[in-house]
């Protein structure tokens, strides 16, 4: 039998450790693919308030995937305090830190985490919004119309504050008791006739207005901060209207109903009184008529 040369003898184990370096190699390529996975997160971007009788929503973007944020809000002198932690969502309702003093300077921030982990070695990818005074940049809410009376020429509307979200003694406070003689309302009025509008201000919830006898009347109320360099008014209210002219006054609605009260008396005794005359004509044709023969 011919001997093995030493070139022969060698292949196998030159063989078997290729095979396991490449394995080696796969492994480690794997936990480097794997460990990339895990720290690919995104660092949040157009972060932007959004806010109305204080209720306030910090939003920004993008959809994370497999990473979650968490945020964190304080003011110029505070501590930062987090509000939503380890979240899949785009938004953080923030609303019952900003409410605690809504005439501080808030800043919040976003941090982007892995899957799973809360904390990791390394600083996470943060983003930082931009400044927010609740009290000069919340949108005020929509005002209604509480109640109107028309009184001969003029006509008295009184405003109803939308609710704000701020409280005081366990109860929530209106715009007016918030912004006190800041807020302003101006009522937008017209004819029912007619497309001019005029319009009245007041430093109330009050508004004493002329009008034309005998005119009806449309208005709307808007609230205002003319302080303020942006955001300065709310929605309109939803229209109210006047009805002089149609409506019924309690004198007429009186008078009306009286004639209709007689005017049946009438017909009742008419019909009464015209049953009576057919009984007694029967009666009477009964008693004339001959009597037959037996």
């Amino acid at each position: 039998m011919a001997t093995p040369t030493a070139s022969q003898a060698s292949y196998p184990e030159s063989a078997v450790a290729r095979t396991l370096l490449l394995l080696l190699l796969g492994w480690v390529l794997g936990q480097v693919t794997g460990a990339a996975g895990t720290t690919d997160v995104t660092k949040a971007y157009n972060l932007t308030w959004k806010s109305t009788n204080f209720k306030t929503i910090l939003e920004w973007e993008p959809k994370p995937i497999n990473y979650v944020y968490s945020v964190q809000i304080s003011h110029r002198l505070g501590d930062w305090k987090v509000k939503c932690f380890s979240t899949t969502d785009t938004e953080c309702d923030v609303t019952d830190e900003i409410v605690k003093d809504v005439n501080q300077t808030y800043v919040a921030r976003v941090l982007s985490y892995p899957m799973g982990a809360s904390t990791t070695s390394e600083e996470p990818p943060l983003a930082n919004s931009p400044e927010f005074t609740p009290y000069l940049e919340t949108n005020l809410g929509q005002p209604s119309i509480k109640s109107f009376e028309q009184v001969g020429t003029k006509l008295n509307v009184t405003v109803q504050d939308s609710r704000t979200l701020v409280k005081m003694n366990s109860t929530f406070l209106s715009l007016r008791k918030v912004f006190g003689e800041d807020l302003s309302y101006i009522l937008y009025y017209w004819r029912a006739s007619s497309t001019g509008r005029k319009t009245a201000k007041t430093n109330t919830n009050e508004f004493l207005i002329d009008m034309d006898k005998g005119e009806d009347y449309c208005f709307l109320v808007q609230a205002v901060i003319p302080s303020r360099k942006t955001n300065q008014k709310s929605p309109e209210s939803s229209i109210e209207c006047t009805n002089y002219g149609k409506d019924m006054s309690p004198e007429m609605f009186f008078i009306i109903g009286a004639v209709v009260f007689v005017v049946i008396i009438i017909i009742i005794l008419s019909v009464s009184l015209y049953k009576c005359r057919q009984t007694k004509a029967g009666h009477n044709t009964k008693e004339n008529s001959p009597l037959r023969a037996a």
